[in-house]
């Protein structure tokens, strides 16, 4: 070998060694993720990558988006069929997660160190045959009733524990000149939370409720304690509790009204802590929540639905890299990252998680369902595959009179049949 050559070659070496050039300094691996391109979800991402990547400078991660709703799912599904999907991607917990054959499709989990320190609701919302799939992508969120502390403490009125508790404040704030309970029909999904968020009542009375439905025995027309959600629809509006214009307000109209003090209460999933915060941030330490309440004050407990969950896809070629990323965000410096952005919107499922101290009273509120000895149930679609598509429409109908709690949840029983017929469940 001629000198200039081997100095060359001893020149590169060296430069290699110091981390100049060379394959192990110039290359690394990258992973793509697929997150939905919400507000919310897409800006706390990219907090999220920034501090994974100086915390792991071997790994690049790039974003992909996809639109939410029904689009989105089908692009879930397309590129999990096709095996296109990316290395990562954020999806649904609970009966949707189960619908994408998760031992197929999907990484498993459960042997992860990190997993020891994950709430077992969530493992049980991203758990099939037994093993674990996912990650908590966020905090947890609940159904109930959101409501006005100004106008609860001005009328001198107790959150209630029981329906009747409640329907004497609607009476008492109702003589007071303002709306008890709005609703908002111009968005239909909010129609359906007196029925969802009464799951903790429905399975506090009848606890194989969710088996039995899944199996085709149980119905909600001919379930007293099931159709009670329906009922409770029925009941605020034909007392005269709900906003006038419930059929043409939206969602943004009733959170305005709850923050300005012109209604009392708006049934409503904790996830609108986000839209509060963005909207009506001044008023935001105005607002509480309490859950749905049942029949029995000695049983009142929370409906809670899980955060969407994080997964590795099976055709991934950088499996050890990805599980990396999802390691991260099951870390305390993954919900930091995540805070920084979108803030705590309701108790972690990270163990070594720890919300900010000055939370707003929403979440606040929260806070004791969670802890040892409080009382909750994961929401119906986390303990069965089933919820079938056209709820709203039936919740706006009966919510709006159109049609009785009893006829509205039989038929939602025929939707949820066509649905379980399509997944092909036994005993339907």
């Amino acid at each position: 070998m001629k000198k200039t050559q081997r100095t060359s070659l001893l020149v590169i070496a060296a430069l290699a060694f110091a981390g100049v050039v060379g394959p192990a300094a110039a290359q690394k691996t990258t992973i793509t993720w697929l997150v939905s391109s919400s507000p919310a979800d897409l800006p706390a991402a990219e907090g999220i990558v920034a501090d994974f990547q100086a915390a792991n400078p071997g790994i690049k991660v790039d974003l992909e988006t996809r639109p939410s709703g029904s689009e989105g799912d089908n692009i879930i599904k397309t590129r999990l069929a096709t095996k296109t999907m990316a290395d990562v991607f954020t999806y649904n917990s609970g009966s949707l997660f189960r619908a994408l054959n998760p031992g197929r499709n999907l990484v498993d989990l459960t042997g992860e160190p990190w997993m020891a320190g994950i709430n077992d609701y969530f493992k049980q919302a991203v758990g099939f045959n037994g093993r674990v799939y996912g990650a908590p992508y966020g905090t947890s969120m609940a159904g109930g009733i959101f409501y006005n502390r100004k106008i609860y403490e001005k009328l001198g009125l107790k959150v209630p524990k029981t329906w009747g508790e409640f329907m004497a404040n609607n009476d008492k704030i109702k003589k007071a000149g303002l709306i008890p309970v709005i609703q908002t029909y111009a968005d239909p999904w909010t129609s359906q939370v007196l029925v969802l968020s009464d799951f903790y009542n429905l399975q506090a009375q009848v606890p194989t409720f969710a088996a039995d439905y899944t199996a085709g025995k149980a119905k909600y027309a001919k379930t007293p304690a099931a159709l009670s959600g329906f009922e409770k629809l029925q009941k605020v509006r034909e007392a005269g509790y709900v906003n006038p214009d419930f059929a043409s307000a939206k969602f943004a109209d009733g959170l305005r009204m709850l923050a300005e003090g012109k209604g009392a209460h708006y049934p409503m999933l904790t996830t609108a802590i986000n839209a509060l915060k963005n909207n009506q941030s001044a008023q935001l330490g105005d607002i509480g929540f309490f859950a749905q309440p049942g029949d029995d004050a000695a049983n009142n407990g929370l409906t809670v639905w899980m955060p969407v969950g994080m997964y590795i896809a099976a055709s991934s070629s950088n499996i050890p890299a990805a599980k990396r990323l999802v390691a991260f965000i099951a870390s305390a410096k993954g919900c930091e990252s995540r805070d920084r952005v979108v803030g705590a919107t309701g108790p972690y499922l990270v163990k070594e998680c720890t919300l900010p101290k000055d939370v707003p009273p929403v979440v606040a509120d929260l806070l004791p369902y969670f802890d040892k000895g409080g009382k909750m149930a994961l929401a119906l679609e986390f303990v069965s595959p089933i919820k079938g598509p056209a709820l709203q429409q039936f919740t706006v109908e009966v919510g709006s009179g159109i049609r009785p709690a009893a006829e509205g949840a039989a038929l939602y029983d025929e939707d949820v049949r066509k649905q379980a017929q399509q997944l092909g469940l036994p005993g339907w």
